[in-house]
């Protein structure tokens, strides 16, 4: 198969696309073929570049800036997607809240922080989204997890309920919308080289406790977001892809 344009004439969405994960997920799938929506609530800057990259490649690309936990603002993305591509076939819900507090000093203020962009900006994106794949015939919704939000690492307990949320409400989209030719999968990354962790330190505890003994990379997770949303994925829906270097191994 030729992998170069597998995914042409699709248009995607991504949110959180300014940087890391987002970023080479973005770069990845226009160079699948897709046209993309860099969706970002504050890094224009990052999202701009991310759009010139595209577009010097020769691919379609532009920013849309929303901050995912606002329904009403993801709906008129939503929109302006639709009137400047002309249809949305894939959703790759990215953004995410993933500070470090611990559940002492933690106020429910830092707990719905997590809930509103993780678990209801994947709602909103999720929902708006939907009339628009099921008019395109079918297409791919890819959520995300993450090895330390689905354990028990301390100061991660708002993280961790909102990404467990999204695994669980990844599987029932799977089953409610396979009717509709629309595959929802998850990921989980584990230790992933970023800029939050291009530190000495953190590279090098980031990688002790990973069997195959360095950290991951943005293009790994990439690769995986654009095998699942290609014509090599459409017999998988309802996973969680653990993408960690063996970090975490399941029976």
């Amino acid at each position: 198969m030729n992998h170069n344009k597998e995914l042409s004439g699709k248009v995607a969405l991504i949110t959180g696309a300014g940087k890391n994960i987002g970023r080479s997920i973005a770069l990845s799938l226009a160079a699948a073929g897709c046209a993309v929506a860099v969706n970002t609530r504050a890094s224009r800057n990052e999202a701009e570049d991310v759009v010139k990259a595209i577009r010097d490649a020769g691919g379609q690309a532009e920013v849309f800036m929303a901050d995912v936990s606002d329904g009403p603002a993801v709906q008129a993305m939503v929109e302006g997607i639709i009137k400047r591509f002309g249809r949305l076939d894939i959703a790759v819900l990215n953004a995410a809240y993933r500070k470090d507090v611990s559940f002492e000093d933690m106020d429910f203020d830092e707990w719905r922080r997590a809930m509103s962009v993780t678990l209801d900006g994947a709602f909103h994106c999720a929902k708006a989204s939907l009339p628009h794949l099921i008019k395109a015939g079918g297409g791919s919704i890819i959520t995300f997890a993450g090895h330390k939000a689905l354990s028990s690492r301390p100061g991660k307990a708002h993280v961790s309920a909102s990404k467990h949320g999204i695994v669980g409400m990844t599987r029932v989209l799977a089953r409610e919308l396979a009717r509709h030719g629309i595959r929802v999968n998850c990921i989980s990354p584990g230790p992933i080289h970023t800029d939050l962790t291009d530190t000495p330190h953190i590279k090098k505890t980031g990688a002790s406790d990973v069997p195959l003994g360095r950290q991951g990379r943005p293009e790994e997770i990439a690769a995986m977001v654009r095998f699942l949303c290609g014509p090599e994925g459409t017999f998988i829906t309802g996973q969680t892809m653990h993408i960690n270097g063996g970090t975490q191994m399941t029976s």
